[in-house]
This record gives structure tokens, C-alpha cells and sequence, in this order.
């Protein structure tokens, strides 16, 4: 659940209902996803949320392997209803429990303070033996740390028995538990530092530093460890609210944090904005990519092909080989009814906008991203071209087959598949500027939200669009516009239908391809200071909604509900680059 749904849409309300519903409800519902067959669930996870972590960010301690530093901790889940979501959420590793011998806990909810921000978590637990049960449902994809409570015989036997499943153990006291029973690590977890001795802990792995008196309480607990010289693992347990805390926290001497209230208040996306933030710190320069160049110019001709086909859609509207398969000059339309080229001119000016669109955001991402080596860029241009090239298909669903179009994708082909080719390995992710809960990132979430509403409407717009023109191919506006049934544009001319299905089929096409576009753009490339994102949603909307638009006015198309749509996405756009400019341009506020 990424932010913009998070604070867009979910959380508002939630916040209404009791707190341990709400946990559950987001919990469950993504271990639903989660658990759809054939890794479906894990797929839609990541084109949602975009979680995988850079070989940059891999750190290895106490002889085990984090993908990343940041982990969850367990008693945001005492009942693991969201294990299976969370090891798909980008973690580096996941806290289980506190396990007990029995459940635990009355049910009692935790009380939330949102003017603090914190949460009064209530001592739970589901058990040992409905533990066992969870974890072996869930394969895990990130070393699981089992913290255990109870008499030293029952740690004992739980760690034993869970051993399996572990990477390490964490226990609350010094004497509970016996270091001869596994041979994994096993952390001790703390929460207060002053009287502590080293000499009596030399035996653990490392410590869990509880945060209990606040964040600042927290780094000097970790700095006092350091300075006596402590230098085993330390894992801090909450205080992280944004990601300054988290660098701070690393500063001090913190090799792995495990988020607790941040996640709830500041939301998942909260582990994707410190590992960007991570990342960022790194100042690793950007490589030098072969192939970013040939999708350069990929969206180049697409680009210059928008511009041929607008000149053509305000000029002559239907060319010579259209007259060939229609069997008529154009003048003949224009005699017999004029609205029937007007309506041509729409669908084909609306192509037209919505090429030049897709052609500078191709162009964009290739410069922006691919050459960065952003792997999530190459993918959405692949996603999109590919989307693309079998649009070629709809084009035929009415018999119509437009040879100029098959010759303009043959061109194309030779520059994406050089580029695909070239940029096979690109495996970079994004970093980030981004560092404080301000007002920028608030107001960006909602601008992110704008965003990918948007990209979401024109994929669905697109795939509408097509399946008419490959179907009925009008819609009860249309009929209403050009005042003639089919069956008189049938018998004016049988070739006439096939060329307005092969337009709209085109466009809805066109549409479907840009749209994923602005919507993988809006997902996976909105990161704060990314100012090429934002003038590239400016830039490349434009020429969409201007043509698109302005065509409906010019051939007195101005049917409010056919225009509906239209002006949905208008002012989504709109929407998304007030509210986004803030934060994609780096301005604090």
C-alpha cells in the first residue's frame, strides 16, 4: 500500500473506525493480495509500490544478509495477519512475535495519539503453536528475527522448535535464556542504557535498543553504546518517523532499525523513502549507459509521426490511400456529409495529440532515466512500446488495415529493440531528496494520488476506446453528432466503417500506451527533487489535451457527457501539477 492510496484514500478512513479493526482490515487485505496464485499478488505489490532495494543498500551482520537495513517491527503484527504482505513490502527483515507459550493479550486495542504521534501497544501474542502454524504458510523472503518471552524452559523449547524459521533470536533479559540451545544469534533488547553492563552482555550478538523516552533519548542510548565500545550489532526499535531520523540513527551507530509508529503515522511508504534517502547519501555517480539513445530517438519518431499525422488531421483529414479502399475522393464525404469528415478529423487530431504526448515522455525517460541507469524507467518504456506495437492488431478488427501505420511500426522496431537490447542489465533504483514530513511531501502525496488516477483513467479510457472500435465502433453521441445510423453510413459506403473503427481502434490504442506511461511515471518515478518528472507531465500533457479538446469545440462536438471524460482527466492534471510542484521541484515548505 503505497502512500498515495495510504493517506489518499485508506487512512482518512480508518482513522473513524476502532484502531484493531483498522489493523486488521489493511493487514488482511494485503495478504490478500499477497497470496493470489502464480506470484500474481507479489507482482501487483511491486508495480504498486515499486519496494525492490539497490545492491547498494545490502549489508551483512552477525553473519546474516540484509537486503537493507530497515525492518518492521513484530508488534505492529502480533497476529501475523500481514506477514506474507510485508515480506513483499521491500523490508530488509521482519521482527516476529513477542512469542509466548500461550496467547496472550484480552484483545484489548491499541490506543493511538495523534497529536503525540504515538501508539500504546497492549501485550500480545497468538501463541507458540499458532506461530509455528503461520510461519509455515509463509516462505519467508528476509531473515525473520523471533523475539521470545517466558521462563528460560519454555525460551528453550520455542527456539528450538522455531529455529527453522529464524535468523536470530531476541530475548528481554540477561538470564532467560541459555546461549547453548541454538547456534543462530541471539539479541537482547533494552530499554534504558545508563546502568547497563558490558561485560554482562558480551555473550549476545547484539542489542535491540528500544526507543521508550523519545528519539533523542534513542540516539544517545546508541551513542553511549558506541562510546564505551560496544561494537557488536545495535538494531534501533522505533523513533523513525521520516528519514532524517533514519540517517541519524545510522550516524550514531544504528546498523539496522526496526520502524514501529512511523509506519502507522508517516505510512508504508516511509521504507522507500529512507532507503532512497540511503541511497542518496551514497553520492554513487550515475554509470554510463549504452541504449538510453536509441529510446531517445524511439520516442523521437513517434514524436515527429504525432506531428505528420495533426498536420494531416487539419489539412486533407484522409489521405490518398484511404480514398483507394474507401473507393471515393474525399469531396464525395464532404457532399454526402460533412460531419462524417469532421468526425474523421476528430479521432485522428486526438491521435495526433496523444502521439506527440507519448513521444515526449519516451523521450524523457530515456534522457532522465535509462541513461541514469534507473531500471523502473527502462521498464516503463518497455511496458508502453510493447503495449504499443500490438495496438497494431486492433487496427484490423473491422477489416481495415493501414499500411502506413504498419510501416511507421518497422521503423520504430529497429530503435526500441536496439535500446531494449542494450539496456538488459540496468538493475539502478531511484534515490532521493526527501527527508522531512513537511508540507511538500503531505501536499505531494495527494499530487502523486492526481497523478496516478490519472494514468490509471487513460489505461482504462484506452482499453474502452479500443474494444468500440474493434465492436460497435460508435458510441450514442457519435450517432447524435454525424445525424446518420451505421446502416446509411453502410450504405453510402461498406468501406466507411472499417476506416472510423480503424481510427478509433487506433487512438484507444494510442491512449492505452501513453497512459501507462503516466501511470508507471506517477508510481515509480515520483520522488521529491525529480524536476524532470514534473515538467514532463507539464510538457507532455499539453499537447494531449489541447488536441484533444480543441477539436471537440472546432467541429461543434461539445456534447457535455462525451466530453466528460475529458474534463475528468483535465482537471486531474491539473490537480497533480499544483499539488506536486513543491515537492518534485525540492521547494520546502
Amino acid at each position: 500500500m503505497p502512500d498515495w492510496s495510504y493517506h489518499g484514500i485508506f487512512r482518512p478512513v480508518l482513522k473513524k473506525i476502532p484502531p484493531i479493526w483498522a489493523r486488521e482490515f489493511i493487514h488482511r487485505g494485503m495478504n490478500l493480495i499477497a497470496s493470489l496464485p502464480f506470484g500474481a499478488g507479489g507482482h501487483i505489490i511491486n508495480f504498486l509500490g515499486r519496494e525492490e532495494s539497490s545492491p547498494l543498500l545490502e549489508k551483512e551482520h552477525m553473519n546474516i544478509s540484509f537486503k537493507n537495513i530497515v525492518g518492521l517491527s513484530g508488534i505492529l503484527d502480533p497476529n501475523l495477519s500481514g506477514t506474507r504482505a510485508f515480506s513483499n513490502l521491500g523490508f530488509g527483515f521482519l521482527e516476529i512475535g513477542p512469542v509466548t507459550w500461550q496467547p496472550t493479550g484480552n484483545g484489548s486495542a491499541p490506543i493511538v495519539k495523534e497529536e503525540t504521534p504515538s501508539i500504546i501497544f497492549p501485550k500480545e501474542s497468538i501463541g507458540f503453536k499458532s506461530t509455528m502454524e503461520k510461519l509455515k504458510k509463509v516462505p519467508p523472503k528476509q531473515p525473520l528475527l523471533i523475539r521470545l518471552q517466558g521462563s528460560n524452559e519454555e525460551i528453550k523449547v520455542m527456539a528450538d522448535r522455531l529455529e527453522q524459521f529464524a535468523a536470530g533470536f531476541i530475548v528481554e533479559t540477561e538470564e532467560s535464556f541459555n546461549l547453548g540451545v541454538t547456534d543462530k544469534p541471539v539479541l537482547l533488547s533494552i530499554k534504558n542504557t545508563e546502568n547497563l553492563s558490558l561485560r554482562n552482555i558480551s555473550c549476545f550478538s547484539g542489542l535491540i535498543v528500544e526507543e521508550t523516552k523519545g528519539f533523542e533519548n534513542l540516539k544517545e542510548d546508541i551513542t553511549r553504546l558506541r562510546t564505551l565500545g560496544f561494537e557488536k550489532t545495535i538494531i534501533s526499535s522505533g523513533g523513525i518517523h521520516e528519514p532524517a531520523q533514519a540517517l541519524e540513527l545510522a550516524d550514531v551507530g544504528a546498523d539496522l532499525m526496526l520502524v514501529k509508529e512511523g509506519y502507522v503515522f508517516s505510512g508504508p511508504g516511509l521504507i522507500k523513502r529512507i532507503k532512497e534517502a540511503f541511497l542518496d547519501e551514497e553520492k554513487i555517480p550515475n554509470p554510463s549507459v549504452d541504449g538510453w539513445f536509441s529510446y531517445w530517438l524511439f520516442g523521437l519518431f513517434i514524436l515527429a509521426g504525432g506531428v505528420l499525422a495533426l498536420l494531416f488531421s487539419i489539412t486533407s483529414i484522409i489521405l490518398p490511400y484511404d480514398e483507394h479502399f474507401l473507393g471515393m475522393k474525399k469531396e464525395e464525404i464532404w457532399i454526402y456529409n460533412e460531419r462524417i469528415m469532421l468526425f474523421m478529423a476528430h479521432d485522428r487530431m486526438t491521435l495526433a495529440g496523444t502521439m506527440i504526448s507519448g513521444g515526449i515522455v519516451y523521450m524523457q525517460l530515456a534522457k532522465h532515466g535509462v541513461r541514469n541507469g534507473l531500471k523502473w524507467a527502462k521498464q516503463a518504456i518497455d511496458l508502453a512500446a510493447i503495449v504499443g506495437f500490438l495496438g497494431i492488431f486492433a487496427f484490423i478488427g473491422y477489416g481495415y488495415f493501414d499500411w502506413l501505420h504498419l510501416l511507421f511500426w518497422l521503423i520504430l522496431l529497429p530503435f526500441y529493440l536496439y535500446g531494449y537490447w542494450k539496456t538488459k542489465q540496468l538493475s539502478g533504483t531511484p534515490s532521493s531528496l526527501n527527508r522531512f514530513n513537511d508540507k511538500s511531501w503531505k501536499v505531494g502525496v495527494f499530487g502523486q494520488l492526481a497523478f496516478v488516477l490519472l494514468g490509471f483513467s487513460f489505461v482504462i479510457g484506452g482499453i474502452i476506446i479500443s474494444g468500440i472500435g474493434v465492436s460497435s465502433v460508435f458510441v450514442a453521441t457519435d450517432i447524435q453528432y454525424i445525424c446518420m445510423p451505421p446502416e446509411m453510413l453502410e450504405s453510402f459506403n461498406q468501406n466507411l466503417i472499417p476506416v472510423l473503427a480503424h481510427d478509433r481502434a487506433g487512438f484507444g490504442s494510442a491512449l492505452l500506451s501513453v497512459g501507462l506511461l503516466v501511470l508507471t511515471m506517477a508510481l515509480w518515478g515520483y520522488q521529491q527533487g525529480n524536476k524532470w518528472v514534473w515538467w514532463t507531465f507539464l510538457i507532455g500533457g499539453m499537447p494531449a489535451f489541447i488536441a484533444g479538446i480543441y477539436i471537440h469545440f472546432a467541429i461543434g462536438y461539445t456534447t457535455f457527457v462525451h466530453l466528460l471524460p475529458a474534463y475528468f482527466a483535465l482537471v486531474l492534471y491539473i490537480l497533480g501539477l499544483l499539488l506536486s510542484y513543491r515537492f518534485l521541484q525540492k521547494i520546502s515548505a
